[in-house]
């Protein structure tokens, strides 16, 4: 029975486009030879077995934008070790000269074992596929496109756009549970109506296409869902197609942001519920001859139904002294286990290699596997690095030096008054103590602890070394409190809701009781620009009862128009006291229409001991205005003068000083650029032992030094010396890819001085950070102010 609803809706345009140049050794050709042309970007996932495995790419520049596209083609194993690099370069031809000749390149490999193999495609200056068309031929009969673009600022929507009118074509895809709706635009004239079937053939419906070149179908929640892959049919392959849970999902879909699809019934393999099946894809261990060690591995079932995995090692060469903990687990759907590899380090040779193979016990025929490397010696993660650190595509702090942590990584590190290392988790904070960490959890004064979770990656300390958290309970704030040496956190209530700062140590202030904190309680956005957003600004300044029981006190209101407050990167510091001054800075929003430099930032102090709050002092503009990102921050030296640094989105940072010890109210400093065209954005700021500042940032860049044919995001290091100028940005992290990146990047020092820096490369592209799972948080650390950097090991966290 057909359930289709036929409905004609309103249209949506193709697309378009962006820049560079790039070397290539590829065949230029006059047609396309491989039956498929598809815009957007993304890669394709191969399930292949042993034997020659070739892929042919081919690209067609359309010439919309005067930008040059210039294609990457990465070919990488199940273990995501790179067997293949190749660039397909812009055609050069001018804007609007219409789509250039097609060229075509081919990676090829040769394949020991069966596992999921992968083709990234990227495209400079074009990270959303708009500006060529690709297409690709290959001899692996499994395969399944995944169409991945970069980041937008929106909700996450991949819809696929074909552009081969000439011929027909299918997109088989898997459907979601629930009722799907299926929609197409731009579809040509005179091809008829789409066709859907099941994967046994059977029509399941056809959609009518408008004289406008449009349509849309939708399928009731019972149609039955059996026969899988579902194919629609075009007789005409060109548009713009929008597919519930392929292109678009609701938030916590099963298979929510894999917009997988194949234009073949027969190349369809399991792949969305083996998504993830063992990882980390690979393992590289440093150790000495005659230690013994394990390495976790972990497996997962990214399937609906309840799932079993049979382990089993492989060797490329002569089998060596290691063994699997299991070998085979059972998971229910959507659950993970941890499965350790024992290993020992032989007397003889110096690296040894065994594969780990995981497989489904069921019908699927999906197999692979991750790969562990064992070298003699010491890791090169335990020196000292010359910055910056290039990570490589699918080559980061592990593959390139050993980087393994002994110490939780999940968020940044800080340090208690005795210099032990501290590391928030999410439902407490995990310590070091006796020689192992502890994770210390939360509950109320009552005792329970049903829900409590940290809302904020930061940890307080005031001058009895009690420790203090920004919390939830049920949807409702709470703030943390641990004793010094205690065993639990207590949650006390704080009212009303919205993002939180706590005063945090930044190098030389420590409350004498419960740290002060701010709340940001959102009142306004403004659907006109984008990132304006209007909050209540609330002090909070919670006290401690002889009991040990903490109370908030009443909130003072600092400001019904501040912009916001972004952490996610380079936590910056809204506060900052000593003895009963309590600093706090803040942007704020203003009038869309009014003409003004940036967001203008705020600061004020708040005496403890007369109940009077300042007036604000405004110390600078932070470009552009009503933008959300521009997030100020501040610190004080050893003196208690106060340094502020005026945040930007894109644009330079500012600099001012406080001219008066501990006193916001006393005049500032003209605030200065921190360099000339700076592209800075996110900062952290903290101030050392010698009153040197120290700024880790996200910067802009387009000197071509590591990507020639394209701009790029590194993480940056700047500081200043008192009565210096701001140094020359250092770069610290180079990504492995080009465009947009983001580090979720966060600065912390210890009582000692030494600076540490917790970050998360996240790449734009959708295909690259998809396919890893779960956090890649790693933690540098510099003991000389900035001078050298290295991986952080234990024995640089433990005091």
């Amino acid at each position: 029975m057909k359930r289709w609803v036929l409905v004609v809706g309103v249209g949506i345009c193709l697309a378009m486009a962006h820049t560079e140049e790039m070397p290539g050794d590829a065949e230029t050709v006059s047609t396309w030879s491989t039956g498929l042309r598809i815009g957007g970007a993304g890669g394709v996932y191969l399930l292949a077995s042993p034997g020659d495995l070739w892929i042919d790419v081919e690209k067609c520049d359309l010439n919309r934008t005067s930008r040059a596209t210039h294609l990457r083609a990465i070919l990488v194993g199940p273990d995501r070790e790179v067997l293949d690099e190749q660039w397909l370069s812009d055609d050069g031809r001018a804007k609007g000269s219409g789509p250039g000749p097609v060229q075509r390149v081919r990676l090829a490999a040769s394949v020991p074992r069966t596992g999921i193999y992968a083709l990234n495609l990227t495209v400079t200056e074009d990270r959303y596929g708009e500006d060529y068309a690709w297409g690709f031929a290959t001899n692996c009969p499994r395969y399944l496109v995944e169409t991945s673009r970069g980041h937008r600022d929106a909700r996450h929507e991949e819809p696929l756009v074909l552009l081969h009118p000439d011929a027909a074509g299918d997109v088989c895809f898997l459907p979601p549970t629930g009722e799907v709706a299926i929609e197409a635009t731009g579809l040509p004239a005179g091809g008829g109506p789409l066709a859907l079937y099941d994967a046994d053939g059977q029509e399941i419906g056809a959609i009518s296409v408008s004289d406008q070149g449009e349509a849309s179908g939708r399928l009731a929640a019972d149609m039955p869902r059996e026969a899988v892959p579902w194919r629609l049919h075009f007789p005409k392959f060109a548009g713009v197609i929008r597919i519930d849970g392929v292109t678009r999902w609701e938030a916590g879909a099963p298979f929510e942001d894999l917009s997988l699809w194949t234009p073949r019934l027969e190349s369809w393999f399991a792949f969305h519920e083996n998504r993830w099946l063992i990882t980390p894809y690979s393992r590289t261990v440093y150790a000495e001859a005659g230690v013994e060690g394990s390495v976790a591995f972990r497996v997962h079932n990214n399937g609906p139904v309840e799932k079993e995995v049979a382990l089993t090692l492989e060797f490329p060469g002569e089998p060596w002294p290691v063994e699997l903990e299991v070998k085979q687990v059972t998971l229910a759907p959507g659950e993970s286990e941890s499965v350790r590899v024992r290993y020992r380090v032989s007397a003889e040779g110096d690296a040894w290699a065994c594969h780990v193979r995981a497989t489904p016990n069921d019908d699927s025929g999906v197999t692979t596997f991750s790969t562990l490397r064992l070298r003699r010696g010491t890791a090169p993660a335990a020196e000292p690095l010359v910055p910056p650190l290039v990570l490589e595509p699918y080559r980061h702090e592990n593959e390139l030096f050993g980087y393994l942590p002994q110490y939780p990584c999940s968020n940044q590190v800080y340090f208690d008054l005795k210099g032990a290392p501290v590391v928030c988790a999410d439902t407490g904070v995990a310590v070091w103590r006796d020689g192992a960490w502890t994770e210390v959890t939360a509950a109320t004064r009552e005792g329970t602890a049903a829900g409590i979770r940290l809302r904020s990656s930061k940890a307080a300390f005031d001058s009895a070394n009690d420790v203090y958290l920004i919390g939830e309970q049920s949807d409702a704030s709470v703030l943390l409190h641990g004793p010094h040496g205690g065993d639990s956190l207590v949650a006390y209530p704080i009212p009303g809701k919205g993002p939180f700062d706590i005063e945090q140590f930044s190098g030389h202030n420590v409350p004498d009781g419960p740290p002060p904190f701010v709340r940001f309680t959102l009142t306004a956005t403004d659907p006109k620009v984008f990132w304006r957003r209007v909050h209540d600004l609330h002090l909070f300044l919670p006290e401690k009862a002889s009991d040990g029981a903490i109370s908030m006190g009443e909130p003072i209101l600092l400001s019904k128009q501040c912009i916001g407050f972004s952490a996610h990167s380079g936590i910056p510091s809204a506060i900052v006291s000593r003895g009963t001054n309590v600093h706090v800075i803040w942007g704020e929003a203003t009038d869309p229409e009014e003409k003004i430099p940036g967001v203008p930032t705020f600061v004020a102090t708040y005496d403890r001991g007369t109940g009077i709050l300042s007036t604000p002092a405004l110390i600078g503009y932070g470009p552009p205005a009503n933008d959300v990102h521009n997030t100020p921050c501040i610190t004080m030296d050893s003196q208690g003068y106060l340094h502020a640094l005026v945040g930007t989105h894109g644009r330079t940072f500012q600099y001012a000083r406080s001219l008066e010890p501990n006193n916001a109210a006393g005049g500032w400093t003209e605030a200065e650029d921190l360099g000339p065209d700076l592209r800075q954005t996110y900062v952290g700021l903290v101030c050392d032992r010698d009153d040197t500042l120290h700024v880790a940032f996200r910067l802009w860049r387009e000197d071509k030094a590591y990507f020639p044919a394209s701009h790029y995001a590194c993480l940056a290091h700047m500081s200043k010396r008192p009565g210096a100028p701001w140094s020359e940005p250092r770069l610290i992290i180079v990504p492995p890819l080009s465009e947009y990146s983001v580090y979720y990047h966060r600065l912390t020092i210890d009582r000692a001085g030494r600076l540490f820096l917790s970050y998360d490369y996240w790449s734009t592209f959708w295909f690259y950070r998809m396919d890893h799972v779960g956090s890649r948080r790693a933690l540098m650390m510099s003991p000389d102010q900035g001078v050298t950097w290295k991986l952080a090991t234990l024995e640089d966290l433990i005091p």
